[in-house]
């Protein structure tokens, strides 16, 4: 399924009315939807403009329907690198200019965590509707405020959790929630790589800034930088948030070259409210395994990363001779095949696996700043509908404030090393996305 398929499908599912009620937020995605906009173009300012904020700049001047007018970025150079693609928009080294400047609608922001949630409540109190990257906040308290001031206010809030317009996701999860792999008994997940997380730095005053995500006092590391987008898999399959997390972290490699006080190893268990457990393991130190999703069912499994279904009920083959014939083909003859069943139904060990849908772009998970084909665009371009038409979609903000506080408690309970379970007071209203 190419992109131009994905939204053709969208408009289908609408018809049906099936699918958008488990996936509202893909409205904007049926060609209905744009159509209603076209023609209509949103003034954007972007805040911060490094790798992030240059990928997603990369996209939007793909995008008819933006119009970039704003820059801002504390340091020039990714300010200067930025100002190539919109030579016109008017340049700031502080994001309260650029929020007093009226001609922008909407913001993007791409900074450091620790200043997600101020920049998102300044950009809202002064009547901009904003696309934040993850995660939310950079504490439970701070994304609370954030997600009750939106509400406040009725601006229109996205967070870069662009798995939510994967189609890869999409149709995976439709399947998942069409009972496809049976009754989901567990979630697995897992990122690794193996770099030290270090940019180059032109000067020694500028490590900090530059190299942020190293230190806790901007960071929370791992589980804000990635875990966050992998922790929507089980509420997404399940309709339901972990009822508590337990986790541990460690600083066991990179620390030898510098000073970094985030942990370059994390493992995390969360536990739902029917028993089923969701793991997250992170090492950066080696990358072997690369990046996996699965989602466990009774009758089969869903791998979300490669879009491969393995059932755990494979259906035979076909007649012995038709195997035979087949096996003398591939010239995959055993000595062992004359004795007893020789083509039996295979196990579901070794069964292969079959796509949920062609042309799939699989995602290495190896760059740090964002890939082709990982719903990065549609949620964008969701953005921008969003702006022109002045309307939240349903459900997109708490899939990504629970991903948030997750997270964050995963984090806390693994400098605390302790047990923990989400504060009444920071749960908001949740549907289940089944």
């Amino acid at each position: 399924m190419n992109r131009k398929e994905f939204l053709s499908d969208c408009g289908k599912m609408g018809l049906a009315g099936v699918t958008l009620s488990l996936f509202p937020w893909l409205e904007s995605c049926s060609p209905k939807a744009k159509l209603a906009v076209q023609g209509e173009k949103v003034r954007i300012g972007i805040i911060g403009t490094g790798s992030r904020g240059l990928f997603h700049i990369k996209h939007l001047v793909q995008m008819p329907q933006a119009e970039v007018v704003a820059l801002c970025d504390n340091y020039r150079p990714h300010l200067d690198n930025a100002a190539q693609y919109y030579p016109e928009a008017k340049l700031y080294d502080d994001y309260r200019r650029l929020l007093e400047n009226r001609d922008v609608q909407g913001v993007i922001i791409a900074t450091p965590l620790y200043l997600h949630a101020p920049m998102t409540l300044a950009a809202m109190e002064a009547g901009k509707e904003v696309f934040c990257e993850k995660s939310m906040a950079y504490t439970l308290d701070e994304a609370l405020e954030v997600y009750n001031r939106r509400k406040a206010l009725g601006r229109v809030l996205f967070i870069g959790q662009q798995r939510l317009f994967d189609p890869k996701y999409v149709k995976a999860m439709q399947m998942i929630h069409e009972g496809v792999i049976g009754e989901v008994v567990g979630v697995r997940n897992y990122w690794y790589r193996n770099n030290n997380w270090r940019r180059e730095v032109p000067s020694p005053e500028l490590e900090r800034h530059i190299n942020w995500r190293l230190y806790s006092e901007y960071s929370r590391g791992l589980m804000t930088e990635l875990a966050c987008h992998q922790l929507q898999n089980g509420s997404w399959a399940m309709g339901q948030l972990p009822e508590k997390v337990m986790g541990a972290g460690s600083l066991i490699h990179w620390n030898k070259e510098d000073k970094r006080d985030v942990y370059d190893t994390v493992s995390a268990i969360f536990t739902y409210p029917n028993g089923v457990n969701m793991t997250f393991e992170s090492i950066i130190s080696n990358k072997h395994f690369g990046m996996g999703e699965q989602i466990l069912g009774t009758k089969g499994t869903i791998d979300l990363v490669t879009a491969m279904h393995y059932t755990d009920e494979p259906a035979p083959k076909g007649s012995g001779m038709h195997q035979f014939i087949e096996q003398i083909e591939r010239g995959v003859m055993s000595n062992s095949v004359f004795a007893g069943t020789s083509w039996a139904a295979e196990s579901s060990a070794l069964a292969p696996g079959k796509p949920i849908m062609q042309d799939v772009k699989v995602v290495s998970g190896e760059s740090s700043v964002g890939a082709e084909a990982d719903g990065s665009k549609e949620l964008l371009e969701a953005f921008l509908h969003a702006v022109i038409t002045g309307k939240q979609p349903e459900k997109v903000l708490e899939e990504s404030y629970y991903a948030t506080q997750f997270a964050l408690l995963a984090d806390k309970a693994m400098h605390e090393n302790a047990i923990l379970t989400l504060d009444e007071k920071y749960k908001v209203p949740y549907e289940p996305l089944k």
